[in-house]
């Protein structure tokens, strides 16, 4: 992705992307042959996680600080700290110390991942798929996904998102379907995309994918943020392509088909 484009899928600015990357918050990623910086999504789960701990109050040193400790440890600290400072000020902030309330439950809990901080919503679905995720490097790799959604989407749509992917946990028949599906997509880690078992597994990634969860990832009648294309998926393709990059590229190959069945079931073209 250019630089614009990351910034539209975070919501951030390019002068505060560049600003970042001055600061050190954000390592610099490879470039094009043109010159231009190619964003990927590990890049775009780093800015989200810093637009999310700027929006508790965090200072840009205290950030830092965060995101170079993944064990988790320095943000407890820091929330604590927080805390401390905010229940000396006004009354307006009461909604912001809940907040940090329930994340440093969070963490003596040892529910707060390394992607966080997160919604409270997202932090539940954490609880109920952490264990089971924990075995799958795939499935590991879907939380920190849903780390980035959890900061890009609007907060209604993400609840309905929310609500069907608690759905899903609670279907236990359905939920150990999935387990085995992460199962067969680590063992594509090192295959070739034209791997045999690519179209099948595709095939029952879409299979299990539920309808309300795939609406509230669909637009109806208008294409990726607001363009042209009905019932399109809710990022741009640039952020899609990002997407992917993030898998191997039997992984990807795989999600590919998915998207193709999935199309097939709303009408939109992956």
């Amino acid at each position: 992705m250019r630089i614009g484009e990351i910034a539209a899928a975070v919501g951030l600015t390019t002068r505060a992307i560049r600003h970042y990357h001055h600061l050190g918050l954000l390592p610099e990623p490879a470039r094009r042959p043109n010159g231009y910086r190619d964003y990927g999504l590990r890049e775009a789960i780093v800015l989200a996680r810093v637009k999310r701990l700027t929006e508790l109050g965090l200072g840009l040193d205290e950030v830092r600080d965060v995101l170079a400790d993944d064990a988790g440890r320095e943000l407890t600290e820091v929330l604590a700290e927080l805390d401390d400072d905010l229940a000396r000020q006004e009354a307006d902030i009461k909604a912001r110390r809940a907040r940090l309330a329930e994340l440093l439950r969070l963490a003596d809990e040892g529910l707060l991942t390394g992607e966080g901080p997160v919604s409270a919503g997202l932090a539940e679905l954490f609880g109920r798929f952490g264990p089971a995720a924990a075995g799958s490097p795939t499935a590991a790799k879907d939380l920190e996904h849903l780390a980035l959604f959890d900061a890009t989407l609007d907060p209604a749509r993400r609840d309905v998102v929310y609500g069907a992917l608690r759905r899903l946990a609670d279907d236990t028949e359905l939920a150990a379907r999935m387990r085995a599906l992460y199962a067969r997509l680590d063992e594509l880690a090192d295959a070739p995309p034209d791997d045999p078992r690519v179209e099948p597994l595709g095939r029952d990634l879409a299979a299990v994918v539920p309808e309300d969860f795939l609406a509230a990832l669909t637009r109806e009648g208008e294409g990726p943020e607001g363009g042209e294309g009905a019932g399109r998926p809710a990022h741009g393709d640039a952020f899609g392509e990002a997407f992917l990059d993030d898998f191997a590229p039997a992984q990807a190959a795989a999600v590919r088909v998915m998207l193709r069945h999935l199309g097939d079931r709303t009408g939109w073209t992956p």
